[in-house]
């Protein structure tokens, strides 16, 4: 890797198909991003990756075609793990894609999600080497590819970004970890249960992440971040969201009171 620039390398953590590769090249741009080796000099063409780089398989599906498996069978256990699996898989690619995507950012912006996609990438290699305990490979299940649509989604600007994929998508993960961890409890799966205490501590961080930068660039245009958030739901994401809420996790990521009962509100279940 020859490259200085931090932007330069963060596209090629995004291309990289292999997660083997992906994983290397987080791990090498993190430490050169510590040792202060990489400059933030602004590339001129920024690609708009309609796909990430990603191996062949998982053959990626539409949400409503992926087969629904009890956990209680040696084939659904795994394909509960692949999934874990698959949106950490996605989630390092997220991280590099705000770091590379947003340019005018200050350095602390960078800082941050350096350290998430090295996290989302120890999360991965977790959970593939434990899908691999299990006899299964990432990949020998189908997937969907929620994550990354909304990545294109909200490509466009970094508050919408912030406020959507983090403190939405990723945060959904802070409600539905406390349920999984009980199926597992069932199975008797305390190596998995492991792991996900692991990814839920680290994802509350995550989440209060995008919280301060989307707070950050709401205070920055004098925006009202409360007032933002619910419009920015109501028109991107209205008749989606699921609850339970998990209030604790999500007030420990920097959702206000009115946040929670808005989303409440909303609630389809």
């Amino acid at each position: 890797m020859s490259q200085t620039t931090l932007f330069e390398r963060a596209e090629e953590c995004i291309k990289a198909c292999k997660p083997a590769e992906k994983i290397k090249l987080s791990y090498e741009t993190e430490t050169a991003w510590q040792e202060k080796k990489l400059s933030l000099d602004k590339i001129s063409a920024i690609l708009k990756f309609e796909e990430p780089g990603r191996p062949d398989k998982p053959e990626l599906v539409p949400p409503r075609e992926l087969n629904r498996r009890k956990i209680t069978t040696k084939e659904g256990h795994a394909a509960l793990i692949h999934s874990i699996c698959h949106i950490e898989f996605n989630a390092i690619n997220l991280a590099w894609d705000a770091v590379y995507r947003f340019q005018d950012m200050p350095v602390e912006f960078y800082a941050d999600w350096i350290k998430v996609a090295k996290e989302e990438a120890f999360h991965y290699e977790l959970l593939s080497q434990h899908l691999n305990s299990l006899g299964y490979e990432y990949g020998d299940f189908s997937a969907h590819n929620g994550l990354w649509e909304s990545a294109l989604l909200t490509a466009f600007d970094p508050m919408v970004r912030m406020a959507l994929v983090p403190r939405v998508l990723e945060a959904r993960g802070l409600d539905v970890t406390p349920g999984i961890v009980n199926k597992l409890k069932g199975i008797g799966d305390q190596a998995a249960i492991d792991i996900l205490a692991i990814v839920h501590r680290d994802e509350i961080g995550h989440v209060e992440i995008g919280t301060r930068w989307f707070r950050y660039l709401c205070e920055q245009r004098g925006l009202n971040s409360e007032k933002i958030f619910k419009e920015l739901i109501d028109k991107y994401m209205k008749g989606t969201l699921r609850g339970p809420f998990d209030h604790d996790a999500r007030k420990r990521a920097g959702f206000t009171e009115e946040e929670l009962i808005y989303l409440e509100s909303t609630n389809l279940n």
